[in-house]
């Protein structure tokens, strides 16, 4: 049986090539990065190669850099970390209804410390419009969080437009980019972007490393305490290895970002194509055009998504549900809700994400036994 995986957004496979460069990290070049001796000195400036690297990748500068142990805790750190720090100037954060639950959860545990969270509906595509954003800010906002791209439906959202209002209100601006950081061209010295979240294992990395990018001159208020790691921000001996792992995942980002997509883009597309072609009652969830290229949800009339699951991974195709954060759960996608698809429709929706070492091949068979899948279920169920 054929081993297919579509769930690059959940989690991808680490590059053969990011654990060649993480090896000596676990074996000889151990050191604390905090110790003085040789050990820790040659740990420490591996560390501030590794951020200058990252750094210059995203165009921000060094020390404008803060290691975490993944998107949940940079989101966490900027909007705890903002709230906290500016609560006396305003108490109230826009964000949207489709935003990843490092930040709805976030904000929710905020609201019952007293602040206001304004959540914005979506279009039909997933796309916040920053017309919206723009006239939900208050006198007393401190905090926009829009996230880049969309985590289940793809769709990219104008953080440049976001940023310029946020700007012009003199607002900080957070974005979440974990699922569009070294998949999309990102230059920070030419966004109006105050913090921005970043993941090591949505691009062949480890997991349980990411990075809060903090513009120079904004002020966060601690969220976690124990040491001066990370000038302050975040205490905890640093986790070279994850950290030596996540900049070699940039370095090939770098390399290989216009191909890579095109490549991933076209096999979505024929996906697609062939889904349609083959397949009758089948529905795109988020927009055609603006979204990321690896991503493609689609609902299938008539059928519980989770039963469809279930029967790929049984012939060897593991797709997705949606947010991998949330699989488990009987309620219907909050993003797809919040896009306004009926609930029938959103239980029916599957996930798939593409990654560099799909093929032709995958998209063929994939679409081979979704058509056998497919028609059984539907003949079996009462929907």
């Amino acid at each position: 049986m054929q081993k297919i995986y579509f769930d690059h957004s959940a989690t991808t496979p680490v590059d053969p090539r990011i654990v060649d460069a993480m090896i000596p990290f676990l074996s000889e070049k151990f050191g604390n990065a905090s110790s003085i001796h040789s050990y820790g000195r040659e740990a420490k400036v591996a560390l501030e190669e590794a951020r200058e690297f990252i750094a210059d990748f995203c165009g921000a500068h060094a020390n404008e850099i803060y290691f975490t142990s993944g998107g949940t805790e940079a989101d966490n750190m900027a909007i705890l970390g903002v709230a906290r720090q500016l609560a006396e100037k305003g108490k109230h954060i826009i964000t949207s209804a489709m935003e990843h639950h490092a930040v709805l959860h976030t904000c929710e545990y905020l609201q019952k410390q007293g602040f206001e969270v304004t959540y914005l509906k979506p279009d039909q595509y997933g796309e916040i419009h920053p017309e919206a954003v723009a006239e939900a800010i208050r006198e007393n906002t401190i905090l926009i969080s829009i996230m880049h791209a969309n985590n289940e439906v793809g769709t990219i959202n104008s953080i440049e437009k976001i940023g310029e209002i946020a700007y012009e209100k003199k607002v900080l601006f957070h974005t979440d980019a974990v699922q569009s950081f070294g998949k999309l061209p990102i230059d920070l010295s030419k966004l109006n972007v105050d913090l921005m979240s970043m993941s090591g294992h949505k691009i062949y990395g480890p997991k349980g490393v990411g990075i809060l990018f903090v513009k120079k001159g904004v002020r966060l208020q601690q969220t976690s305490f124990g040491g001066a790691h990370e000038r302050n921000k975040r205490p905890g001996t640093e986790n070279i290895t994850g950290i030596i792992g996540l900049a070699k995942a940039v370095e090939i980002c770098k390399n290989n970002l216009e191909s890579d997509e095109d490549k991933i883009g076209k096999f979505r597309d024929l996906l697609l194509k062939k889904i349609n072609e083959n397949i009758p009652r089948v529905y795109l969830n988020g927009h055609p055009n603006k979204r990321s290229a690896g991503l493609l949800n689609l609902s299938f009339q008539g059928i519980e998504g989770e039963a469809l699951l279930l029967s790929l991974d049984l012939k060897g195709v593991a797709a997705s549900s949606g947010s991998a954060c949330t699989s488990g759960s009987v309620e219907p996608s909050h993003v797809l809700s919040a896009m306004g698809v009926k609930p029938e429709l959103a239980q029916s929706s599957i996930r798939f994400s593409l990654g560099r070492g799909n093929t032709i091949e995958d998209v063929e068979y994939t679409v081979e036994i979704l058509v056998e899948i497919v028609e059984r279920l539907r003949a079996m169920s009462p929907l």
